[in-house]
Order: C-alpha cells, then structure tokens, then sequence
C-alpha cells in the first residue's frame, strides 16, 4: 500500500499565517489526522476547521484519534516519551491502514512549524519505519511561534552578533553559561524563570500569540514577572487552555 503522508506547518493560528506552499498541500488531502488529547481547545480546534474551510477540498475527512495516556512524571522521562510516541505510531497505523486508499494522501496539521518542539515528525519516521506501509513523507514549514513572538513584540531575538538558545521550561536551569544571553523559552507551565532569571534581566512574554486572544507583556523580570504570573492564570481559567512562549534576556 502507497501513501503520500503530509506534515503541514499552520503557524501560530492565525488563518492568515499560513503560507501559500501549505495552503497548496491541503488541496488534495483525502484524511487529516487529528489527536484528540481529551482536553477542550475550542478556539483551537474552530481555528483548525476554518483553515480546513478555506483551503481543504471539499471531499476531505478529519480522523480524530484519542490520544494514548502518558506518564506526566516518569522514572525515565526519555524513555516514557519513546513508548508514548510508539503508541501513537500503532494507532495511525491502523488508521492509515483502513482509512486513507491505495495511493491516497493524509496529513498532519502542526501548530508552528513541525521541525520545532513537536512530536509528529518523530511519530512519523516510527510510522515509515515500522508500519509496513510505503509512505512519502512530505513536510511543509510553517510560521513559528517564536517568529510570531518576536513580531508582535516588534524586537529581533537577538542583539548584533550574539546567539539565540531555544529551550524548554523543564531545561531552562541547564542553559550553559554564555549560551544563556537569549533565550527562547517553550513548554513552560511553571515559568520556571522567576527561579533562574537575573530581576535586571529583560522578558518578552506572549500567549495565544498571532490569534484574537493574544496577550503581551514585556518589561524587566523583576517588574513584570508577578503580573505575567496573573495574566496567565486568568486566561487558562477564561479559555481553558494555555499556549505561550517568551524571550529572555541578559541585561
């Protein structure tokens, strides 16, 4: 069995972000795979159905697949992500396998662009190598949030000559010296720089960035933190859900 097996960056979530080559490579797609991870994203998943709307054929199929439950606090935190992602690669298999036809095209939707911080890239390789299925992997970049935070912050991500790390909350305490002048923190429920950053040290913080609910702060880590603590908090109670992203850097 042959498939074509798209992975489409949609950038932040603005409609309006998402690239021409991308809106090229919706055009055809018979199924888009979708995790169902069980926790409400409205705004998320109406921005999803109107970029379908807009540029899908009108004879596409979404498939939501529920998403295999994962150890939040393992042992082996490498190892717990592998047999997560491994579960979910089974799931698509049997997805692919009875859903999509001979010589049919799938796709994945990211959020950002699909080589930064996300696990589809990863879940696909394990399907092309394990799934018994020939599949052409196809990816098309998309706007990423980082690019979408330093834009409606209208700053560059570094002063001249100097280095860019990108780096998760959980990873935010083992920056290197030297590497920590600008950093370009995702994935961090704790805002785990009210423990590592300098008060003198500068922050560019967004959520929901690029969308209608979009939020920014920026300002001095010992001036703002406390209210980015509280903006925040009030927007996952108010939406249900939080995505942000935020630039720190040395002063």
């Amino acid at each position: 069995m042959q498939i074509t097996l798209r992975v489409i960056g949609m950038g932040p979530g603005n409609p309006r972000q998402i690239t021409l080559e991308a809106i090229d490579a919706l055009g055809d797609v018979d199924a888009f795979l979708v995790l169902d991870k069980g926790d409400d994203k409205g705004s998320l998943n109406a921005t999803r159905r109107d970029i379908l709307a807009r540029y899908a054929a009108d004879r596409h199929r979404v498939i939501e697949v529920v998403d295999p439950p994962r150890d939040r606090e393992p042992a082996d935190y490498d190892a717990e992500v592998r047999r997560w992602h491994a579960a979910r690669a089974a799931l698509f298999t049997d997805v692919l396998t009875t859903e999509v036809p001979d010589g049919g095209v799938a796709a994945f939707l990211v959020w950002g662009d699909p080589a930064l911080y996300d696990s589809t890239l990863r879940i696909v390789d394990d399907l092309a190598e394990h799934s018994g299925l020939s599949i052409d992997v196809e990816v098309i970049p998309g706007v990423t949030s980082a690019s979408a935070l330093t834009a409606a912050h209208r700053i560059a991500a570094n002063r001249i000559g100097e280095p860019v790390h990108i780096t998760t909350g959980r990873r935010l305490g083992e920056t290197p010296r030297g590497a920590d002048t600008n950093q370009i923190v995702m994935l961090d429920g704790s805002l785990a720089f009210r423990r590592t950053a300098d008060p003198e040290d500068h922050i560019w913080w967004g959520a929901y960035v690029g969308t209608d609910d979009q939020i920014l702060i920026s300002g001095r880590v010992g001036d703002v933190a406390e209210q980015i603590v509280a903006a925040r908090a009030e927007a996952r109670a108010r939406i249900g859900w939080i995505m942000d992203i935020y630039l720190l850097r040395k002063g």
